[in-house]
């Protein structure tokens, strides 16, 4: 009797641990699966938007608007280097989009913070997580566009790095994590018939329902002893957690996956803010050197200017804004700002992802089509 109850709490323990790698897997379907659904029928669209102008604020507001239409960075940056490499658009035209994507693709995270909504205290951490990155990708963009647009930084960095590299072609890395989920999102789809409201509407459920596994089993685990882990071996410093976030995001192949993950760790309190902020400018790195193995394995020098410039962008935000003290708790103190607000009103939280992702976007995109 002495003996069950002794195996009892370790049986339960590893039980509660294969549900959590069960509850991510179904987790990261769901993410994929809403990519998959919004590509249905949304890639199009978003091609569509694409080619309306080269305007500099217009083109970021239509990489914002895209990417949150297919919840993927990446594949909004691959529609813009098609365009770019078949003539519809510029270079110059194409670094503002790809801006406006590196804000777009936060949205994943917002939307994971707000199925916290019902709980304040984690509404606030969850929400302030993912503003962090949000914020910081909006001070990089506010701090760089306009000397792009002046002098074109950028375009003429890239060019010169792509014809560094023009002839060392390139490698494609085998994708583990999609290849796993792959047949399931596929299944999903075909169960649906490929209706992409139907499958959106799935994803959505099972994503959050994932989120609400993924709390409860890390709630009803030792999190002190979790939180020692981060503490002292990934998290340990800032550099630490930015290089793991660039490993992590270069391994999925994917910038929305990890910092979707963090954001549940973070409204648990198994993750503070500050060690969220590394990780995300690490995660900003990582989707970018993805990209450009992909831009070197096509050989088109387009494509891997286009690579080239999507990490200057990033790197410099970070070279920027990171070494000044001041500039670099900017994100944490609006992140933090945003969530405090977010936990109090929580109405706010939605309509303020609403407004910024989709509204506002919108908005400027009609206006520019009616002033035409």
């Amino acid at each position: 009797m002495s003996l069950s109850r002794s195996l009892h709490p370790t049986l339960l323990f590893y039980l509660k641990l294969i549900g959590i790698f069960l509850a991510l897997y179904f987790f990261i379907v769901g993410i994929g699966g809403m990519g998959h659904a919004f590509k249905l029928f949304g890639r199009e669209f978003a091609e569509a938007v694409l080619t309306a102008t080269a305007n500099p604020i217009t083109g970021l507001f239509l990489g914002i608007l895209a990417t949150s239409l297919v919840q993927s960075s990446s594949t909004s940056t691959s529609i813009i280097v098609g365009m770019v490499a078949g003539g519809a658009i510029s270079l110059q035209g194409a670094i503002p989009m790809i801006m406006g994507a590196n804000i777009g693709t936060t949205i994943t995270s917002m939307l994971v913070a707000l199925g916290h909504i019902r709980r304040p205290s984690e509404l606030q951490r969850g929400f302030s997580a993912s503003s962090i990155h949000l914020s910081f990708n909006l001070i990089g963009v506010a701090l760089l566009l306009p000397i792009e647009i002046a002098f074109g930084i950028l375009a003429r960095t890239s060019k010169l790095l792509a014809g560094v590299f023009e002839d060392m072609g390139g490698m494609r890395l085998s994708d583990p994590l999609k290849a796993a989920t792959a047949p399931t999102i596929e299944f999903l789809a075909w169960a649906v018939r490929e209706q992409p409201v139907l499958l959106l509407t799935l994803t959505v459920v099972l994503t959050y329902g994932m989120l609400v596994a993924i709390v409860k089993l890390l709630r009803s685990l030792m999190l002190h002893k979790l939180e020692h882990f981060f503490d002292t071996h990934l998290f340990r410093t800032p550099y630490r957690a930015m290089l793991f976030g660039l490993l992590i995001t270069f391994a999925v192949q994917s910038s929305s996956i990890p910092t979707a993950l963090v954001v549940p760790l973070a409204a648990a309190g198994v993750l503070k803010l500050a060690q969220v902020y590394p990780f995300c400018l690490g995660t900003n790195l990582g989707t970018t050197l993805t990209a450009i193995l992909a831009a070197l394995a096509t050989g088109n020098p387009v494509a891997i200017m286009v690579a080239f410039a999507h990490l200057i962008f990033n790197l410099a935000g970070i070279l920027i804004i990171w070494p000044v003290r001041f500039i670099r708790n900017l994100p944490l103190r609006t992140g933090t700002a945003l969530g405090d607000f977010a936990a109090r009103k929580r109405a706010f939280a939605p309509v303020f992802v609403l407004i910024l992702y989709f509204l506002l976007p919108a908005f400027v995109l009609l206006l520019v089509h009616f002033n035409r």
